[in-house]
Parts: C-alpha cells; structure tokens; sequence
C-alpha cells in the first residue's frame, strides 16, 4: 500500500515546552486512524501539522507524496479534506451550505475569491447529499443546528475527492442528537472502501465510528500506543493513555464504551 501521509520524527516545541516529543508515524491508503488523547496530549498540534497548518520543530512530514518545506502548501492543501474547530470558526456564517462546501475546491474561505463553474457546484451538492443534508444547500450555515452545520463542514472535506481526509474532534459541539448523526455519517465514510484514508481526533470513545482500523495514543506528547486497533485498542492501554484505570467495551454494533473502573473494595473501605 501507498503512503499518503509520513511524519519522521516530528516534535513541536513552543515557548520552551514540549508539545508533541519525537513522533514516527505513518498513514496508508484504505485505513482509518483514530488519534486519542485527554486534553493537552497535543492531538490538535499533530493534526495541524499533518494538515499543513503548522510546521514541525524537527523531523519531515511528507503528505501525497509532497514534503513539507519543499512544495507550494497553497496547492498541496487543496487535496486534504481537513475539519476543525478553528477552521470552521473563520467561515462566514452567512454563507450558503452550498458555498461552505464550494470554496473548499481552492481552500478558500469565501465564494467571491474565485470563480466557480456548474460542474463546481453540481459536485457541492453531492457531498451535501452524500451525508445527508442535501437540502441545506440554500440554507446560511447560521440557521442550521449544530449537527447539521458539522455534517456540511464533513461533506466540505469531501468536495476535491481528497486523497487523505483530517477531522479534528468533529463532534466537540454537538449534543447527544447531533454527536449521533454524525457519527452515522462518519460510520458510512469509514466503512465505504472507496473512501480516501481518513484521520479522526477524539477524547472520546464513543464517538468513534465502526470502520476505523488503526489506533495512535498520545500522552503528554508521547506515543503511547500504535498500530491496528484490534491489537492495540485495549482497557490497559487506554488506562495508560489517560492516566486513570479504565474498563473498555466493543458493543455488538462495532461502538466503543470506556468508562472508570470501579475502586478495589480495600480502597473503598479506607475512604
């Protein structure tokens, strides 16, 4: 298999403290990361980097074949559907579905920077349809509820037939509705073989859709486990990867449950 993204030995440091130590990592075409991590285990800074948006403080990143440093980012970006939270604060509210998905063809934030064609906005209403808010194509992003704005900034990532999709916490501002739907449309993007190899960071387990197939845990910085999910997905490494101890459920539908395990009754009986 191909190698669409390739981080070698990637740190970033910023005002003297380590934010992502020396990390080694690969994705291939037909798989599905998760990137997991609590708060602060520079998850965000990873994906920045993958994306493009941040550069390393050492190490070489390689994205579709191009490296970091040595290729016009402009252009590069254009082929990496990529969704976050400060990406989706800089788009115009008032701006149509149709348009939010539309100017992803340039990475642009606004429709008046370019021109677009027919053929532009016939493959924006795909996307549209493709997760299920087709009919929000007219509507402003304003008057849509927060699920079904985070559902046309994944069709966005869809827009260029990108070779590799980044999706940071996309569900950060849902509610339960919301964190639902999404995580079906996620489901059907991961479990789709002719979808691009895709890359989802989260906190929490529940919001993973059936479908992934590898695993990246992060910690203060540091790989605490990598590799296919089955292998390396466990109630031990998890505990690790968040510093408490931690029981892990698959649930017969492929979602994934975690929560704290219960004290000893020793420690029970002392408090």
């Amino acid at each position: 298999m191909s190698t669409v993204l390739n981080l070698s030995r990637v740190s970033f440091v910023r005002d003297e403290r380590v934010i992502l130590a020396p990390i080694t990592w690969q994705v291939h075409e037909h798989e599905r990361w998760l990137v997991l991590g609590a708060n602060g285990s520079g998850k965000t800074t990873l994906l920045r980097i993958a994306a493009m948006y941040e550069h390393p403080s050492t190490g070489r990143v390689r994205v579709l074949g191009e490296e970091l440093g040595h290729t016009d980012v402009r252009e590069l970006r254009r082929r990496v559907g990529y969704l976050s939270a400060a990406l989706a604060g800089q788009l115009r509210p008032e701006l149509r579905s149709l348009d939010v998905v539309m100017t992803a063809k340039y990475a642009a934030l606004e429709p008046w920077w370019h021109r677009y064609t027919p053929a532009d906005e016939t493959q924006a209403q795909a996307a549209l349809e493709r997760m299920g808010v087709g009919w929000t194509a007219q509507r402003s992003l304003c008057t849509l509820s927060s699920g079904e704005q985070q559902r046309v900034l994944l069709a966005r990532t869809l827009m260029n037939e990108p070779g590799i999709i980044l999706l940071d916490e996309p569900s950060a501002r849902l509610d339960l509705g919301g964190r639902e739907q999404l995580v079906r449309a996620l489901g059907e993007l991961t479990l789709d073989p002719a979808a691009p190899p895709l890359v989802l960071v989260t906190h929490h387990l529940d919001e993973v859709p059936p479908g992934i197939t590898h695993v990246l845990m992060l910690r203060d910085g540091e790989v605490v486990a990598k590799g296919p999910i089955g292998r390396h997905l466990t109630a031990r490494r998890v505990s690790e990867c968040f510093g408490m101890a931690l029981q892990l459920e698959r649930r017969p539908d492929g979602r994934l449950s975690a929560w704290l395990a219960p004290a000893p009754a020793a420690a029970r009986d002392r408090s």
